[in-house]
């Protein structure tokens, strides 16, 4: 039996279980995302997030998926991430940067206020047109690291996430990477509500943050024309979300939510 410490966090509902180190015996990262993250088996968690050395930055964070997959990036996993490099100075505040497959992520700690700058959204698209059950619907796009499809929404509770969000992710006209799905309703200029399908989860989570930013820019888009979205999310928490935009095209982006560790533990392998 092989010894691996871990810390559980949470963000917003999003739950993680941090490593410091790769691991060092004949077991993939993948599937130790898949034992580990296993809410019956398992400790349970929505992803792994793995702390690597960096020459470009104070770290490297790999993300991996509940499903083993691996992640380019993910919000609120980045803002545990911070929050977890923070933890190791003192004081527990902290100006740091590290490494992700999306890029360099900044990130500024303050006790449990953790702020994340994203990468440059990419690839925005509006009103796409699929054909879901027979029916047409409207579809908005973006990647904010990792891609996005953005869906406005009456009703946002009586909306079925898991079983429309799974069509959206696995259509063809997102292929052949998929898609995170992200049903918004509009609650003011400058305020939404949020429900996410994420892709690796394979699930509504209670929060997601990359979904949080790509709703937020999507809607200041078509909706509102300020430069900070107030995001509700299922698990709670209002997310904030800061950005400069210039002719639909974004810079300066910033995610601000609370990040905490749960609890510390020993998994055996």
């Amino acid at each position: 039996m092989k010894k691996i410490e871990f810390t559980k966090m949470v963000a917003s509902g999003n739950d993680f279980i941090v490593i410091k180190e790769p691991l060092k015996f004949s077991v993939s990262l993948k599937e130790f995302a898949k034992k580990v993250c296993d809410r019956k088996f398992g400790i349970g968690a929505d992803g792994l997030l793995v702390v690597e050395k960096s020459r470009l930055a104070d770290a490297k964070m790999r993300i991996f998926n509940a499903d083993g997959s691996e992640a380019e990036m993910c919000g609120n996993g980045a803002r545990c991430f911070a929050y977890f490099l923070a933890a190791l100075r003192k004081p527990h505040a902290a100006n740091l940067k590290f490494e992700t497959k999306a890029g360099i992520i900044n990130a500024e700690v303050n006790k449990e206020s953790v702020k994340i700058k994203l990468t440059e959204a990419h690839s925005l698209k509006f009103n796409i047109s699929i054909l879901i059950n027979g029916r047409r619907m409207k579809v908005n796009f973006i990647n904010t690291g990792v891609p996005h499809a953005v869906v406005f929404v009456d009703g946002l509770e009586n909306i079925d996430v898991s079983g429309l969000g799974r069509q959206i992710r696995y259509h063809k006209q997102f292929a052949p990477a998929g898609t995170n799905v992200n049903f918004v309703e509009v609650l003011g200029n400058n305020s939404i509500k949020i429900r996410t399908y994420e892709r690796g989860v394979e699930d509504e989570t209670l929060a997601c943050g990359t979904g949080s930013v790509a709703s937020a820019l999507i809607t200041s888009c078509l909706v509102a024309s300020c430069g900070k979205i107030n995001v509700h999310t299922q698990g709670g928490e209002v997310l904030k979300v800061y950005f400069d935009k210039v002719d639909n095209k974004f810079n300066n982006i910033w995610l601000e939510g609370t990040a905490s560790i749960v609890y510390k533990g020993e998994y055996y392998v």
